[in-house]
């Protein structure tokens, strides 16, 4: 009997994993990779824009010494997501995402259990701009879960953005 075979999914949440590993931030560790067309074409950590210096060099968190709250006040993190990276980094490369499914892995930094790495509002909003079809992201039981982006859109143009409630933090 030979062993399972892992999913593509299972494996490209995987390498999002390992590339997790390079974040730069003392809250959370999150690695996204963009595929296309079956393979890579993009990834990103969670880190201060190139050339500036981040949070682990700094030697604090500057939101933790303000005392923000997981999920509130992305404006004052010195990070850029793990999934802006991503398509930065693409856009960067003169990559198209048109079509794309993102994977987002997350830790607790320092930590190897993996946490619910879902999507903020900002990464959301990106992700539909991009015109990725699929967000495949680890959570906190050791799973995935797995989102169509049409749906975000679909319940945002029914709702509000302010109706969602499948949001990190």
């Amino acid at each position: 009997m030979s062993p399972k075979r892992t999913s593509k999914d299972e494996y490209y949440l995987g390498i999002a994993k390992e590339v997790a590993r390079r974040s730069t931030c003392f809250r959370r560790s999150i690695g996204a990779i963009i595929i296309r067309d079956d393979q890579i074409i993009s990834t990103g950590y969670v880190g201060a824009p190139r050339k500036t210096k981040d949070s682990l060099e700094h030697g604090f968190c500057l939101r933790d010494k303000l005392n923000i709250p997981h999920g509130q006040r992305y404006e004052l993190c010195r990070s850029v997501h793990a999934e802006q990276n991503a398509i930065i980094n693409a856009a960067r490369a003169g990559v198209s995402l048109l079509g794309g499914d993102i994977y987002v892995y997350g830790t607790v930094y320092g930590k190897d259990a993996p946490i619910n790495a879902l999507p903020c509002f900002i990464c959301k909003k990106m992700i539909i701009n991009a015109g990725l079809n699929r967000v495949i992201c680890s959570t906190a039981d050791g799973k995935m879960k797995i989102f169509r982006v049409s749906d975000w859109i679909k319940d945002w143009y029914e709702g509000d953005i302010l109706d969602d409630n499948q949001q990190y933090g």
